[in-house]
């Protein structure tokens, strides 16, 4: 039976491709996938936690539409495989099988795999195409959508990579149920993002249903998927590079970073709780300069703090935080222009905007606060 879908289109010209929601389309996407592989074996990419939950299913899926798949590139698990080391041995692996242009690489996973993968797409044989199959929450609402693809570096977090787009984006919000909570929640942080950008009706919507997109309930998960990638697909169709409005989605992002920075990009700090502390500390800083409601700020991090994310560097146990390296970071962000810190700012819900000339003595006080604030 053909599962239910929405197909969210992100126009890009002759690069434009379908984004595909729904529960349980994984298990006839075979067809979709053969379409753009041209009824070849995509190479597999995926890592040794989604292999045993997914791979199967994917390669049922390709046999069905005739493609017979070739062994699938199994990585470890985890943002410490999105480094050099790694991707030369994902290159190396994908070189060695004697591909050809008309080859194609398929992600599945989470963000890791994906970054990873389409940047080696970007860079083998300098560009062939991939698919993106995003199996997390996270990934199926940011990562996967937009054509940003890298690896972090000693200096910071997804400096090295290319914008190089996927020909199509299958995701199956029945793969969210695999996934351990924390890991729902770290994506679920980007969901509220796009209401926190410019959807104040959908933040309403995810105060009243947030737990249920939470809790696992299909309906729910699928309105907040299909909602999330729309208002990305929207933003990348007029502004692929980020040089306007893209940019805005990286509301938290900054100071998310910082923190995931001072945390070794591991398990203390997952990249969504980076995300969800760095959303309520933009919307703090944004008080701070007079810019927004305080009451927007509040419902901002009491909606955070409701489903179970963190929203204060002292949230997470164990960390002794230190904001002179904070700042130092936040001067390596890719955003930083002619020296200055590029910040995504809001006027309140809804209402995000860039801002380069923010006083750098307000970010230290915001930051000074919530490092010490029970």
């Amino acid at each position: 039976m053909t599962a239910s879908l929405d197909t969210v289109r992100l126009d890009l010209g002759a690069r434009s491709y379908d984004i595909l929601v729904g529960d349980g389309v994984l298990s006839d996407a075979g067809e979709r996938i053969a379409a753009v592989t041209k009824g070849r074996a995509p190479i597999v990419v995926t890592d040794a936690n989604v292999a045993p939950l997914h791979l199967d299913s994917l390669n049922a899926a390709m046999i069905e539409a005739g493609i017979a798949p070739s062994p699938a590139i199994i990585l470890p698990a985890g943002e410490k495989t999105k480094d050099f080391g790694h991707f030369q041995t994902l290159l190396d692996d994908i070189l060695g099988r004697g591909i050809e242009r008309s080859t194609v690489l398929l992600a599945l996973g989470g963000g890791v795999i994906g970054d990873i993968t389409g940047f080696a797409a970007a860079s083998a044989l300098r560009g062939i195409d991939f698919i993106q199959v995003p199996t997390t929450l996270l990934s199926q609402v940011d990562s996967s959508v937009g054509g940003k693809t890298g690896i972090n570096s000693r200096h910071g977090k997804n400096l090295i990579g290319a914008f190089h787009q996927p020909r199509l984006v299958i995701a199956d919000t029945a793969t969210l149920d695999t996934l351990p909570k924390r890991e729902v929640l770290a994506g679920y942080a980007e969901v509220v993002k796009y209401g926190l950008i410019r959807l104040p009706d959908f933040f309403t919507w995810l105060e009243g249903n947030g737990q249920r997109v939470v809790d696992g309930d299909s309906a729910a998960r699928r309105h907040a998927v299909t909602t999330s990638c729309r208002a990305k697909a929207d933003i990348v169709g007029v502004d692929e590079r980020e040089s306007g409005d893209r940019a805005l989605l990286n509301l938290g992002h900054t100071f998310g970073h910082a923190l995931e920075a001072a945390t070794g990009f591991g398990q203390t700090l997952l990249h969504g709780e980076g995300v969800s502390i760095g959303m309520a500390l933009a919307f703090d800083l944004s008080v701070a300069l007079g810019l927004c409601p305080a009451e927007d700020a509040r419902r901002a991090r009491a909606h955070l703090a409701s489903v179970g994310l963190p929203v204060r560097p002292t949230d997470i146990p164990g960390v002794a935080w230190n904001v002179d390296e904070l700042i130092r970071s936040m001067a390596k962000d890719k955003k930083v222009s002619d020296g200055r810190i590029t910040f995504i700012l809001a006027n309140g819900i809804g209402q995000a905007f860039t801002r380069r000339d923010v006083d750098a003595d307000a970010v230290r006080a915001v930051l000074s606060e919530s490092v010490t604030a029970a």
